[in-house]
């Protein structure tokens, strides 16, 4: 995988936008629609919260990172589903980790509206 941006600023504040959680952009509005695929502890840092989004090709990915602490409240809720930038997403080169994106991501594609809380 190739990486890209946390959403955590360096200041510890969140660089999420509006156009991160609207359902409604696609590719062609220049948004990227992905889903939760992935929720893990960081391995180097306590009480980091590491979240991946994938197209539910599994061929891109986007990945944020958040405190624990951050998971209270409903003004951080993790969505099923975001529209990010080209800019904010990776490529997954591994054919196993792709197809495990996709598969996650179809299913929660299926189970979830991209606002729902997860």
């Amino acid at each position: 995988m190739n990486a890209n941006e946390s959403d955590t600023m360096a200041d510890g504040t969140d660089s999420t936008t509006e156009r991160d959680t609207n359902s409604t952009a696609d590719e062609s509005d220049g948004g990227v629609p992905v889903w939760l695929v992935e929720r893990t502890y960081g391995d180097d840092e306590l009480n980091i919260i590491i979240l991946v989004y994938a197209t539910e090709d599994g061929r891109r990915y986007h990945r944020r990172e958040r405190a624990l602490t951050s998971f209270t409240g409903p003004a951080r809720a993790t969505r099923a589903g975001l529209t990010v930038a080209p800019d904010q997403v990776g490529t997954v080169d591994d054919p196993e980790t792709q197809a495990r994106y996709a598969k996650e991501a179809s299913r929660m594609a299926e189970r979830h509206e991209p606002d729902d809380n997860v």
